[in-house]
């Protein structure tokens, strides 16, 4: 039987990876299976650390990238395809982790503030998310209202309490990230607090928490005598 060095350098990240398992590939060698394969001028693994050289080797700074971001880069031998297939992988990383802290109730906003940086810690864009329970405060759904750029979203009250009504959801838990990395709440963030709250509680709908994630951790308004 022949051995890895037998084979193309292209294809010897996938023989490494049947023989002795994916914990012993470098971040390279498991980058370049996506890439599959390299240019006449570099192999696939070549191809893999210049992408991760351009983020400093840094798995969560590559996360962060979008398909037209690794184009941006202008590595020759990195096209739509392959930028394609990195970013597939990349946010099925991203479900897993959020899968493994997903909570099915809300019982404190540690608990649910894991589930949301999970869910937020790769975005360099800020969202706004509403969390809906029911009564017992069990977890109904989960949904993004409101996509902004990297200073700030728009959140439109009445697209939240439709769907509250829709779901009917007794309770919700709003949200949002700071791609910024700060946790202080700005006036803005506070003035969409109360509005959503006074709007909520005509329909008798309680707001639980509102709930700010980044990098640096998480911000709770309940916590915080803010609601």
């Amino acid at each position: 039987m022949a051995g890895i060095k037998d084979w193309s350098e292209d294809d010897r990240p996938r023989e490494k990876m049947l023989l002795k398992g994916a914990n012993s590939l470098s971040n390279s060698e498991l980058m370049a299976i996506l890439i599959n394969n390299g240019t006449k001028d570099k192999t696939a693994v070549e191809l893999a650390k210049d992408l991760l050289q351009s983020v400093d080797n840094d798995l969560r700074k590559l996360s962060k990238l979008t398909i037209q971001d690794i184009l941006k880069l202008k590595i020759k031998g990195l096209g739509p395809a392959k930028a394609i297939s990195i970013v597939a992988a990349l946010e099925l990383g991203i479900r897993r982790d959020a899968a493994n802290k997903e909570t099915q109730s809300y019982s404190s906003s540690n608990q649910i503030a894991l589930y949301l940086k999970a869910k937020f810690q790769y975005l360099n864009k800020e969202v706004f998310a509403v969390v809906y329970l029911n009564n017992s405060n069990k977890i109904i759904k989960y949904e993004i209202v409101s996509e902004g750029g990297i200073t700030g979203t728009v959140v439109d009250n009445r697209i939240i309490l439709k769907n509250a009504l829709a779901c009917s959801a007794t309770n919700i838990v709003i949200c949002h990230n700071h791609p910024s990395g700060s946790l202080t709440p700005s006036n803005a963030d506070k003035k969409i607090t109360d509005k959503i709250k006074q709007a909520a509680n005509l329909l008798d709908i309680q707001v639980l928490d509102h709930i700010i994630v980044s990098d640096e951790g998480y911000y709770s308004f309940a916590d915080e005598g803010m609601l």
